[in-house]
């Protein structure tokens, strides 16, 4: 079962997608919240999976809530999916440094929804590839922010090579079709690469990727060196 906890300042909205989600047999609203802060209290006592949640909102905003949970230890198993009306916007990067594994846009519709919902569930980074590609052109303008990626000299060869792939919008299914192994050595492989470097997700795994300088969308490739 799916657990999710639902937080935005629409009661509306926060009513359409619970409506949505009570439908599903595997799939559980534990609670809602109107504000981020009693969003963080209602995360801290029922634990969910996922934890939907706006950006901007009353109180405490979704970005500074999203970074309170993702340093609480005892919420490591959380995945916080942060609720944008743009699809892209200046709070994007800032929500993935603060620990958010994706986006949905409101105006999706209610499949994609709940296959995001799922997918996020797994462990998987959720970007719809409009802000993927929006993520990849606009982070790699910007100039690399010095800091300590010794992390990256830990993974083996067919764990940087997987990294790559995961910055490159790749599912594990496509990482095994690429490397020409079975999708749970792929998992197996990004897994490995995420507790190395200690990235909370796929989604921190993607900008540890451009920041390092290991993936570079625009221009050559650097060398995929053994460890």
């Amino acid at each position: 079962m799916i657990r999710v906890l639902l937080v935005d300042d629409q009661p509306l909205l926060r009513g359409g997608f619970r409506a949505l989600l009570d439908l599903e047999d595997d799939i559980e609203v534990v609670g809602e919240a109107g504000d981020g802060l009693a969003g963080l209290a209602l995360t801290r006592e029922f634990v969910p999976d996922i934890v939907l949640i706006d950006i901007q909102m009353p109180v405490l905003d979704g970005i500074e809530a999203t970074r309170r949970i993702a340093a609480d230890p005892a919420l490591a198993g959380v995945h916080v999916v942060i609720l944008t009306n743009y699809g892209f916007d200046e709070h994007v990067f800032a929500a993935l440094r603060a620990g958010a594994a994706g986006f949905l846009v409101k105006d999706i519709v209610p499949e994609d929804f709940l296959h995001a919902v799922r997918v996020a569930a797994r462990g998987d980074a959720l970007l719809a590839p409009s802000i993927t590609r929006r993520l990849i052109d606009d982070y790699v303008t910007q100039p690399l922010r010095p800091g300590d990626h010794a992390a990256l000299a830990e993974l083996t060869n067919r764990e940087r090579e997987a990294v790559v792939l995961v910055a490159r919008g790749l599912s594990n299914d496509q990482i095994a079709e690429r490397m020409a192994i079975s999708p749970m050595t792929a998992k197996t492989h990004v897994n490995r690469a995420m507790s190395k470097v200690r990235a909370r997700d796929r989604a921190q795994l993607v900008i540890l990727a451009y920041e390092s300088g290991l993936v570079a969308p625009r221009g050559p490739q650097p060398p995929i060196r053994s460890a």
